[in-house]
């Protein structure tokens, strides 16, 4: 909103472009992904200034009659510029302009010419004139380039992926309209909503009312209170027949059974009645399940529900990262008084199973950042282009998010040792991640996290400092962190009951646990009681119980899925990486 106001300062105070004798600004562009307010802001420029709005969505221009899309477009601009001072607002503008050295049609590049040549005409007037063109798009990138020079758009503005405190001051205006209780917490509702933009927080607040009044109406008009029909008896009769259903509905059929009595029942609601009706943040929760964030619908991941009580363990590890990447997000004003910059990148390596991936998650919901989780092999594509392409949209789409964190699974896949013999899409998508890990455009607040097992078949280039600078070995764990998983797993042995003869101390220091991952090994123990004949009898689910000789028996069963000779050596790899 600053860098708009800066640009609008010429529609209230010509003179100051006058004095200095300079041309205003000619419009801006807004781009970002889709729902996040784009033509919602262009509106609210329009409105706070009172001045009239011409908004054109870019498909209308075009028309089957060659030159007549010209036309329209010649046509509009003398409009605007006779309505001055004015704002004229084209939606979807990449419709119009895509990069004219790949138009299918000569049609195409005749409106983006005519396009370019009504604003520089606009420009080239008097300097009292005017008019700010606003264009909106979600797909900057397919723009001509000749548009997007000083002097066209001269300023482009991204409305990223809300964080976590913008979403607060979006809930907050989306909300006061709305019946909440007056201790309602908007707070958790925030924490709650990550990669929720403001159309997905708008469709939430909506399935939130429409839960509200499902449950209140159900409570209040559970039994039918028609005074229009003649009975009762023929309301239920009706409906029956209706719904062919039998006269003692049960579960789903008899919520559909109440809502089409509701739906029959015409008499409105009383004072008292809707004196009731109000949205609890369990609407709000039941509705997270139902409304899926705009980000996630593309492919990318958000916020996961994992936190540090999940992990349980590796707690050296975790001071690393939160040094690395949660201080810099939480105290940057720290940072900046002592002169020092985020590290770029970590790399967590280590055997399979022993958690890397888990912790990259606990990083992304503790510091509340938006998280893009991308498994290598993904990105690559049989056609010429399409892999760097694909690291390009993944980069923008972080910048876009910041403060964001993308996550490389399995990143060996993606950029393996190059060569001088090899060429290929593998050598230029390693290029292309190089470029967008320290290239000329900077990505501030965008943290790279990546995990592989096999840290000595990646490119050396990627591991150096300024890249993935930092490489962390998570190994599995000793018996102490062992414990500590078996407590976080068993929810402190509530969940699977336990005997008790079972310690869960002795298991951990038990040398058969050396190279178990742990998942593996506490759900085949879960599964050992299952396999005996009395616990399928009714009613003895809650005697179900893990007992010691349940646990002798998965160590027999259960065999480590990382070996001595593994481990060692992928610790060996890790130690002789470059960036240690």
């Amino acid at each position: 909103m600053t860098e708009v106001c800066k640009l609008l300062i010429h529609m209230r105070h010509p003179e100051v472009y006058q004095q200095l004798g300079m041309v205003p600004p000619s419009g801006f562009l807004l781009h970002g992904p889709p729902g996040c307010g784009k033509t919602l802001l262009a509106q609210a420029v329009a409105g706070e200034l009172q001045l009239p709005m011409l908004k054109v969505s870019a498909p209308e221009l075009v028309s089957g009659v060659s030159g007549e899309s010209e036309q329209k477009l010649r046509e509009l601009f003398e409009l605007a510029v006779s309505s001055a001072p004015c704002i004229l607002f084209i939606d979807e503008i990449d419709s119009i302009t895509p990069k004219r050295e790949v138009a299918s049609k000569d049609m195409e590049r005749r409106i983006v010419a005519q396009l370019l040549t009504c604003m520089d005409d606009m420009n080239s007037q008097i300097l009292t004139n005017q008019v700010l063109v606003i264009g909106a798009t979600n797909r900057p990138d397919s723009l001509d380039p000749a548009l997007r020079r000083a002097g066209r758009f001269d300023r482009e503005i991204c409305l990223g992926i809300p964080d976590e405190a913008a979403r607060l001051r979006i809930l907050r205006t989306l909300c006061r309209k709305l019946k909440l209780p007056e201790d309602f917490d908007y707070h958790q509702l925030a924490r709650l909503t990550p990669g929720y933009v403001g159309a997905d927080l708008m469709a939430l607040c909506r399935e939130a009312a429409m839960s509200a009044v499902n449950r209140v109406l159900l409570e209040i008009r559970g039994q039918p209170q028609s005074q229009n029909l003649s009975s009762t008896k023929d309301l239920l009769s009706s409906v029956a027949a209706a719904t062919h259903l039998t006269s003692s509905p049960s579960g789903n059929t008899r919520e559909l059974w109440h809502l089409l009595l509701l739906l029959k029942n015409t008499e409105k609601l009383s004072d008292e009645e809707l004196g009731s009706l109000s949205i609890l943040m369990s609407d709000f929760q039941a509705s997270l399940a139902t409304v899926q964030p705009s980000a996630k619908r593309e492919g990318f991941a958000t916020v996961p529900d994992v936190t540090w009580e999940d992990v349980g363990a590796l707690q050296d590890i975790r001071e690393e990262l939160t040094m690395a990447i949660l201080a810099p997000v939480r105290s940057p004003e720290q940072f900046r008084a002592l002169g020092l910059s985020a590290p770029s990148g970590v790399l967590l390596a280590g055997p399979p199973g022993c958690g890397k991936t888990l912790l990259a998650k606990a990083v992304a919901n503790e510091s509340g950042l938006n998280f893009i989780s991308v498994k290598g092999p993904e990105l690559l594509n049989m056609y010429v282009g399409e892999s760097e392409r694909a690291v390009r949209q993944v980069f923008q789409r972080g910048r876009n998010s910041a403060p964001c964190v993308i996550f490389f699974d399995e990143i060996d896949a993606l950029c393996p040792r190059r060569s001088g013999l090899e060429s290929g899409a593998s050598v230029r998508v390693v290029n292309q991640l190089l470029t967008e890990m320290d290239g000329l455009e900077t990505r501030r607040q965008v943290f790279i996290m990546a995990a592989t097992n096999r840290p000595d078949i990646i490119d050396p280039a990627i591991l150096r400092p300024g890249r993935l600078d930092k490489t962390l070995y998570v190994g599995l764990p000793p018996p102490a962190d062992r414990h500590a998983i078996l407590l976080t797993i068993t929810k402190s042995g509530t969940k699977p009951q336990l005997e008790q003869d079972v310690s869960l101390e002795e298991i951990a220091f038990d040398e058969r646990c050396d190279c178990f991952t742990i998942h593996a090994f506490i759900n085949s123990k879960v599964c050992l009681p299952l396999q005996t004949g009395h616990t399928y009898s009714s009613g003895s689910i809650a005697d179900l119980r893990v007992s010691k000789q349940n646990f002798e028996d998965a160590f027999k069963k259960v065999r480590p899925s990382v070996c001595k000779k593994v481990r060692k050596c992928t610790q060996n790899r890790c130690c002789c990486s470059p960036s240690n």
